[in-house]
């Protein structure tokens, strides 16, 4: 009777594997990077473009001189993937419901880790339109995302982060326009003090939204939407 059991255990577990083996594991949606971002207008470009070229001139190249569009980000996080089209939706509709305003682009910021910035001044309305997107897109995020490692040094960040999916809105929104990630020259140093002595400044327009796939600097590699606002509006 024993010898019978020990023979019959093995087929048992050879049964056993072959079952977990043929039964389909669960697929897990991949995320994207996405940056919903404000557009800024001709004249906001064209000082960027020309910061650019006096860096361009320090052998620094810029993410315009590279091609990548001006923008200030308004809510970046990931989204399970298949989200877009969702997304475009919600973005439209908040365009529906605004008209285009008034910005000064004004400034030069160089952080310790070396990013650089045109930086815009604070902007009710650019902190309303950031804030109306947050609110319309987190229920769309991946909220398995992981946490920044240097987020988790900031409180106000981090509980931003773990409730909406970016450390950097609501009242952690600065809105700027990004030059540089993590530059390597040491010419930066010596710009940033001439760009002290005589700031960026230009007048423009927030003139509608962006929706791109973005890299891990927040640049666009594709952008896959825009929409402007209606000025037909009363």
């Amino acid at each position: 009777m024993f010898k019978l059991l020990f023979i019959k255990r093995p087929k048992l577990l050879v049964v056993t594997l072959i079952t977990l083996i043929i039964i389909p594991l669960p697929s897990f949606a991949k995320s994207v990077s996405i940056n919903v971002f404000a557009i800024p207008s001709k004249s906001i470009i064209n000082l960027v473009e020309q910061t650019s070229d006096a860096l361009k001139k320090e052998g620094i190249m810029s993410f315009y001189e590279k091609g990548k569009p001006v923008h200030a980000t308004l809510y970046l996080t990931d989204f399970v993937e298949g989200s877009e089209e969702d997304i475009k939706r919600a973005v439209k509709s908040i365009i529906e419901q605004h008209q285009e305003f008034a910005i000064t682009a004004q400034g030069f910021s160089v952080t310790q880790s070396n990013w650089a910035f045109i930086n815009l001044q604070y902007s009710p309305k650019l902190q309303r339109l950031s804030d109306e997107v947050t609110l319309a897109l987190e229920p769309l995020r991946d909220t398995n995302a992981v946490i920044p490692s240097w987020v988790k040094s900031y409180p106000n960040k981090l509980t931003a982060f773990e409730r909406y999916g970016s450390p950097n809105v609501f009242q952690n929104f600065q809105p700027h326009l990004t030059l540089l990630a993590n530059e390597k020259s040491p010419k930066l140093g010596i710009l940033n003090k001439q760009m002290q002595a005589h700031p960026p400044k230009a007048q423009g327009k927030i003139i509608g939204i962006g929706i791109g796939i973005s890299d891990p600097f927040g640049q666009q590699k594709q952008v896959i939407a825009e929409y402007f606002f209606n000025n037909d509006k009363n």
